[in-house]
């Protein structure tokens, strides 16, 4: 073999593994997100009131927020194709309790356990980074996020199934999919090379940067916007303007495929610019967005472009930030990734939480989006006041 034969395996090679794990990242967060577009039937089935609701919707993001620091750290020691693997079988545990339960109270323990799936980040990140050097790495890190276009995929797929062939056999279509990309990521996926001296006590080493901590702040904002909203779109929708669940699902899709698409775009667009400069227009846009959305409660158009405008913002922003992530401490990819992952992730836990407890208080939405705009306004300052203003670089 030629070294050009061998170069052009080896860029094969690489981009298999990345559009594999993007796809078995895709299979998985439609498990991880699959209560949303079906909550109002699932309202009816178990007779839940509007904080039960958002508290189910929440819970599956729980573990799969948490989990993503010792799975980004298990990826890096012992390999993304294993550990992929292992999540993947597991994940079929839960889709298939939630066909057996009849209450409320096993229905989340379902719901937490299938939360792993959202595990798939880390893993799918810390894999699909190590076949691409640091200057493609931001296109290529925004590529495998588009695994995030599961939700989408969910909200668009799973009420259709649900209304022609019956609640269970949504989760039995999940269990088909997730067991064929495994077989496909088991025969057609090398594993990664891996450093096996690396320790726990080592990996957590990410912890002491505060640059770990800055940007984990910042996802916690754009990736917890995206999570949320695509939660939450439904909901507002059936709730407020009394949308059908079907078509309120089409809503949530377009929402959470918008935000998707345009993450490469901000990685890429981060390969060739500033990011922390490109992040300020980023959360001064998601506040003014929010604002928009806090108006609009009684104009359905105007809502829905307000919620699709932060979404594509945010969706870009977790591009750029993601840049950031392998040159905070390199070596350590997953780590990084499990720490800013979770963070991010628990951006879209407790915003559920709050308005479903807003909503039973007051009634109304509309606070819960003021404290979205305030949120964006804190992280603009933290950027301007660490980045901007002062000396400290991640990417020069």
């Amino acid at each position: 073999m030629t070294v050009e034969d061998a170069q052009t395996s080896t860029r094969w090679r690489a981009y298999l593994a990345l559009g594999l794990a993007t796809v078995a990242m895709i299979v998985c967060f439609m498990s991880w997100s699959n209560f949303a577009p079906l909550a109002g039937e699932l309202a009816i089935k178990f007779h839940l009131s509007v904080s039960q609701r958002t508290l189910l919707l929440a819970t599956p993001v729980l573990l799969g927020s948490i989990m993503r620091i010792p799975v980004g750290i298990l990826s890096d020691r012992y390999g993304g194709k294993k550990v992929y693997l292992i999540l993947m079988a597991f994940i079929l545990i839960p889709l298939l309790m939630i066909t057996k339960v009849h209450t409320y109270g096993m229905l989340l323990v379902a719901a937490l356990l299938v939360g792993m799936a959202g595990t798939s980040f880390a893993v799918g990140v810390s894999y699909a980074s190590v076949w691409f050097p640091p200057e493609k790495q931001g296109l290529a890190l925004g590529i495998v996020s588009m695994g995030n276009m599961g939700n989408a995929v969910a909200a668009l797929t799973l009420p259709s199934i649900s209304t022609s062939y019956g609640f269970n056999m949504v989760y039995y279509f999940l269990m088909v999919l997730t067991v064929i990309l495994a077989v496909l990521f088991a025969i057609f996926c090398r594993e990664m090379p891996v450093d096996k001296t690396k320790t726990v006590t080592g990996a957590l080493a990410v912890a002491k940067e505060s640059s770990t901590w800055y940007l984990s702040l910042f996802y916690f904002l754009t990736f917890g916007l995206f999570v949320s909203f695509t939660n939450l779109t439904p909901l507002f929708l059936e709730d407020i303007f009394r949308v059908p669940q079907v078509t309120a699902g089409l809503y949530a899709a377009l929402f959470a495929g918008l935000c998707t698409v345009v993450r490469p775009i901000g990685g890429a667009a981060a390969d060739k610019w500033r990011p922390m400069q490109m992040l300020q227009w980023i959360f001064i846009g998601i506040t003014v967005f929010a604002v928009i959305i806090t108006l609009t409660f009684s104009n359905q158009s105007l809502f829905i472009f307000g919620i699709v405008g932060a979404g594509l913002i945010a969706g870009f922003g977790n591009g750029v930030i993601f840049k950031m992530v392998p040159y905070v401490l390199q070596g350590n990819t997953g780590a990084v990734t499990g720490f800013v992952g979770a963070l991010g992730g628990l951006g879209g836990f407790f915003p559920p939480l709050l308005v479903g407890w807003i909503h039973t208080w007051t009634g109304s939405y509309r606070l819960g989006i003021v404290l979205l705009a305030l949120t964006g306004l804190v992280c603009w300052y933290a950027l301007w006041r660490r980045f901007i203003h002062g000396d400290v670089h991640i990417v020069k």
